[in-house]
């Protein structure tokens, strides 16, 4: 899923970091070290002279987004990234080795203008960028971000106010196009502030935050505009905007097409898409290397698999029940059995922030990213869960665990199944629930419905703030927004508040690591491995396919001539 994305099917667009330039591929070779095989990113670039100009591209994705304000929690899904990218500012840009580079159709600069006593940034914007409904993106646009996404009030419904809590004002510069931004305290990873943009009318009050955005694109400004959504078809369409200030769009239009992942494939196959993306399906992956006139672009992927634990479920309260739940799955069997037939290494994920091929990566499991079943059962007997027959109990409840998953999505059901059967070696029960996939984030993952569920954290070029949110401690105990393992600690938020402000780049990944090390005692998150991105297209198509961090430009994208 995808959204931070689902390894298949549907995924959180929360992401996972990298650290300043240290992406996958490339001359840092790929997973398991060295191999040049193994792309940061694999597009197709060719240059805007070789593509035709017009066309409609079909793009198969595996959901339908109803939440389109990606900074609100229910709107943070990687499917509302892929298409709203064509849509709303975004300050900076990333190549496919996390570097860092303004985007100057909407910036045409950014500095730290001060360091001390406090931290300043100044932007000059771009004055001919202008919002759909004709209004100039002005520092007012960042202001009101600022407002919404800065914490402290809970009707904002946002996914994380990492780093704008950091920020004490927002003001005007010398006009409207120069925005200064003042920090309470140094914040390392400003350049991932304001990414996406909103306009200042829907960031302004929590009504607009909330609501301007479900079930609509109210503005854009983009080289696409919206075209409309056709709930029936399930489809979303984005046209190209001839009012767009920059390069024009080479494709006229963007034809979206949600359905289940199991039906993606075989709707590409049948000459019914132009893209979509494989997953992990070994199955899928032969299947649309060997439909006629396509092929699977490849690349390390900035995401990773994983399985979260509802620390806020009475069966998994106990951190010590989590452990032995967590000692008693065997990473390495399920990481073979999802990359079987990928030809890509099963290699087990020791960090929560870095992947492998990055800069800043350490193994910090420890012994608790073993597959220990022994230590697992001692784990279950000193926390009073007994073993009865198959099943332990404790006080005559049985521990039964829901493995809730996606509909459509056969990599978490086969992931669910193996689990099942280890678990069932340390006297717990584990179940299966198959829920719509449209559902799966908005009434299940976000709201805490589960005992364990599998999806997958999309990367982004910055270090820890992207993720941070994702292990965050509740301020009031019942308010997690991005961390659906339902716990924190006041240790880990201190360790991750050091690496965040600390702007020297290899002390923040050291402060990361230290962070990284009490997410694993506290068992919330287990990751599996390294996503590889398997993306199926037509072999004319340019500039798209698997990306990496490489962000698209997307009036680049189209058809070569």
């Amino acid at each position: 899923m995808k959204a931070p994305r689902l390894a298949v099917a549907v995924t959180v667009a929360l992401s996972l970091t990298a650290c300043g330039g240290g992406g996958p591929g490339g001359g840092s070779g790929g997973p398991g070290g060295g191999d040049e095989t193994i792309k940061a990113s694999d597009i197709n670039p060719q240059p805007r002279p070789l593509v035709k100009d017009g066309g409609t591209l079909r793009w198969g994705i595996s959901e339908f987004p109803s939440q389109w304000n990606r900074n609100h929690v229910d709107g943070n899904l990687a499917m509302a990234a892929v298409i709203s990218d064509a849509l709303l500012p975004s300050p900076f840009v990333s190549d496919d080795k996390a570097r860092i580079t303004v985007n100057r159709d909407y910036l045409l600069d950014a500095t730290v203008t001060r360091r001390a006593p406090k931290q300043v940034v100044t932007y000059r914007l771009n004055p001919e960028a202008r919002w759909s409904d004709g209004q100039p993106i002005t520092w007012a646009d960042y202001h009101a971000q600022w407002h919404a996404l800065k914490g402290g009030d809970p009707d904002f419904h946002i996914v994380s106010s990492t780093g704008y809590q950091d920020i004490s004002k927002v003001t005007r510069g010398r006009n409207d196009h120069e925005v200064v931004v003042t920090f309470a305290r140094p914040f390392g990873d400003w350049k991932a502030l304001f990414s996406p943009l909103l306009p200042a009318s829907t960031n302004k009050t929590a009504e607009a935050f909330n609501t301007a955005w479900l079930n609509e694109i109210p503005v854009t400004a983009g080289p696409f505009t919206f075209g409309g959504f056709d709930q029936t078809a399930k489809t979303i369409t984005i046209v190209r905007d001839d009012n767009w200030w920059g390069d024009r769009a080479k494709l006229d239009r963007i034809i979206y097409r949600a359905a289940e992942q199991d039906s993606l494939m075989g709707m590409f196959g049948n000459g019914e898409l132009d893209i979509a993306d494989v997953g992990t399906s070994a199955p899928d992956y032969a299947r649309a290397r060997s439909t006629p006139g396509a092929q699977v672009r490849q690349a390390a992927g900035p995401d990773f698999r994983h399985l979260t634990f509802n620390a806020s479920s009475d069966l998994l309260q106990d951190v010590r029940v989590r452990q032995a739940v967590q000692l008693g799955i065997d990473r390495q069997a399920i990481a073979r059995s999802d990359l079987q037939g990928l030809d890509w290494p099963s290699t087990p994920l020791n960090n929560h922030f870095f992947m492998n091929t990055q800069q800043g990566y350490q193994d910090n499991a420890g012994d608790l990213g073993a597959y220990d079943p022994e230590r697992a059962k001692r784990l279950l007997d000193q926390a009073g869960w007994k073993l009865t027959g198959s099943v332990r109990q404790k006080n005559g409840r049985p521990l039964d665990l829901r493995f809730v998953v996606p509909s459509g999505v056969q990599l978490s059901k086969a992931e669910g199944e193996l689990a099942q059967s280890m678990l069932t070696r340390i006297g717990v029960k584990l179940s299966l629930q198959v829920v719509p996939s449209d559902d799966f984030f908005s009434k299940y993952v976000i709201p805490g419905n589960f005992d364990i569920t599998p999806f997958a954290y999309i990367g982004t070029p910055y270090p820890l703030s992207s993720s941070y949110g994702v292990y965050a401690n509740s301020p009031d105990g019942t308010t997690w927004n991005a961390n659906f393992g339902r716990v924190g600690s006041e240790a880990i938020d201190t360790a991750m508040d050091r690496a965040a402000q600390n702007l020297d780049p290899e002390q923040a990944r050291a402060e990361a690591n230290a962070a990284d090390k009490l997410i694993w005692q506290q068992a919330s998150v287990l990751p599996l491995y390294q996503r590889p991105q398997l993306v199926a297209v037509k072999e004319t198509l340019a500039n798209v396919g698997a990306r990496g961090f490489h962000r698209l430009r997307y009036q680049d994208i189209g058809f070569l001539r």
